[in-house]
């Protein structure tokens, strides 16, 4: 039943479905899995990072970029259709600027990056971008943001959110820890106890960036990740003692 609705973009099943955008978010739920935490004063992205060929150069395996001074972005799903909209959308950022002589809101970049996505899900030849972006960054009054889009070109904004693999047991943890007087050490600890619920091999596997309002993205060192894992781990045991003791 299914083959003869999946083999052109444009046909809907009879129950609503278009297969191909299906097919797309199902992509999505096989990449390396990112989450997005936002602080008070501070957005923080992790994603969880595959493991370097001995001869291949990890500066050219990113899975988080910049897209202007305020704003970036991590994604789960094919890098290759990443790379595409990510250089759409730096190219909208600076046009903008030349245009309105400010910097994107959040919003505006999320906004485009999400009607990108839409127009692929709506013309033949064409097959839809099989990636699930989160987008932070801050507006010009200093309100921090979260934003999500899928291949289907719907985008949200979140207070914290994962995508890609396990992204449904990532959400829910996040659900159950999140708090939103949380400082800014209390975000990167959340971010990255998160990814350690998926991520095996601790923080050599975790890539993190931290962003704060009128500063640059801040890509944190392995040294700087591990530090943190330390401190997670201390409190986990001394909490487990404070247990025992009651």
């Amino acid at each position: 039943m299914t083959a003869s609705y999946d083999r052109a973009i444009t046909v809907f099943s009879p129950d609503g479905h278009l297969f191909q955008v299906e097919y797309a978010q199902e992509a999505v739920k096989k990449g390396s899995t990112a989450v997005g935490v936002r602080g008070k004063e501070i957005v923080v992205i992790g994603v969880e990072k595959k493991s370097v060929a001995k001869l291949q150069d990890e500066r050219t395996v990113r899975k988080i970029c910049a897209l202007d001074d305020n704003v970036c972005m991590a994604f789960a799903g094919l890098t290759a259709d990443a790379r595409i909209v990510i250089n759409r959308a730096r190219v909208e950022c600076q046009s903008h600027r030349l245009t309105v002589e400010d910097p994107v809101t959040v919003e505006y970049i999320t906004r485009y990056i999400a009607s990108l996505k839409q127009r692929y899900t709506q013309s033949n030849g064409r097959r839809p971008f099989g990636i699930s972006a989160l987008i932070i960054g801050f507006d010009y009054d200093g309100t921090a943001r979260l934003y999500q889009t899928d291949p289907s070109g719907t985008y949200h904004e979140w207070k914290a959110n994962a995508t890609g693999r396990s992204a449904k047991t990532v959400r829910e943890f996040l659900e159950k820890n999140y708090s939103e007087a949380c400082s800014d050490s209390d975000a990167i600890k959340l971010a990255i106890k998160a990814l350690l619920e998926v991520v095996q091999s601790g923080g050599k596997n975790i890539e993190l960036a931290v962003m704060k309002y009128e500063e640059r993205l801040r890509i944190l060192d392995p040294e700087e990740i591990e530090d943190y894992i330390v401190e997670i781990e201390k409190e986990k045991e001394e909490a487990e003692k404070k247990l025992k003791k009651t």
